[in-house]
């Protein structure tokens, strides 16, 4: 297994193009807490992303479209603390800028003020397009997402692969293209196919972040929770687990309860205890109530 050397302060976002000159892999993860936020920096990720994922993974929808932004800023704070290191990347969830680019510029500027976001990510193309050029045009960097676009899957008939006949293929281009034109400084490639994702790779000067589009991406991204096996609804084919924690935290709260329900805890090792004359002083002082477990 190879790790990423230590690394003083934040990564600086142009770091990032350098990575790819050096032909260094980008590592991103989705994560949502204070705590994940932490474990993906001590690991050593490069980008943590925000994602409104988080609707399905820790609000318990079934879609990334009922989050908000009250919810999205309210994580982006939560991970900002814990990610020193890595940029941290605020998904701008659905609604917030869709309908102009005053309200997207609105939206972001409170995700970089507030919530201490090194960027954003918006997904899409086309009307997308003049969002990152007002966004760039005030400073805040923006991430661009095209391929399987959750926000709108019911338009693209579903979670399901993108790009998969020649004109697809060719508008996803078209696409990247011109959003690295509009000032995207990296663009995340979903469930497109790895010889279409390759010769976008090929056609781009920023880096492309992969989920589920093959391996010659100049990075990856994954959930957290998938690579923690946390997430027990349904997973995309392009997760993998790396471990299986839902098991390990099932069988330790069972234990936990287990042990409540059969008095075996708390132990003397788990309680305070005070010294002999206070406590015959404050049981002298203090008399049991009427039908009370102690007289009964």
């Amino acid at each position: 297994m190879t790790s990423r050397p230590a690394r003083d302060g934040k990564l600086p976002l142009t770091e990032l193009a350098a990575m790819v000159e050096r032909e260094e892999r980008i590592v991103m993860v989705t994560a949502y807490d204070f705590p994940s936020a932490r474990l993906a920096d001590a690991a050593g990720m490069d980008i943590v992303l925000v994602g409104d994922s988080a609707a399905m993974t820790v609000l318990g929808h079934s879609s990334t479209v009922p989050a908000t932004m009250d919810e999205m800023l309210m994580l982006t704070r939560a991970v900002s603390r814990g990610a020193q290191r890595p940029l941290v990347v605020a998904d701008m969830p659905f609604g917030s800028f869709q309908v102009s680019d005053e309200e997207a510029l609105r939206n972001a500027i409170r995700f970089v003020k507030e919530a201490g976001a090194d960027a954003v990510k918006l997904e899409g193309a086309g009307p997308s397009l003049s969002r990152v050029l007002a966004l760039v045009g005030a400073g805040i960097p923006v991430m661009g997402h095209i391929g399987l676009t959750p926000q709108s899957a019911t338009m693209l008939g579903g979670f399901k692969a993108q790009g998969k006949t020649a004109a697809k293929a060719r508008r996803l281009l078209e696409d990247a293209v011109a959003l690295e034109d509009a000032g995207c400084f990296s663009l995340v490639l979903e469930a497109v196919p790895a010889p279409v994702a390759a010769r976008i790779g090929e056609r781009l000067t920023i880096p492309t972040i992969g989920i589920g589009s093959g391996p010659d991406c100049d990075g990856q991204v994954l959930v957290l929770h998938d690579v923690l096996g946390l997430y027990e609804g349904r997973s995309p084919r392009f997760a993998r687990r790396y471990a299986d924690l839902a098991t390990e935290i099932r069988g330790a709260l069972e234990r936990f309860a287990g042990e409540v329900r059969s008095g075996a805890f708390p132990t003397d090792e788990h309680t305070y205890a005070m010294p002999e004359e206070e406590l015959a002083a404050f049981l002298g002082t203090t008399g049991s109530r009427a039908g009370s477990r102690t007289e009964a």
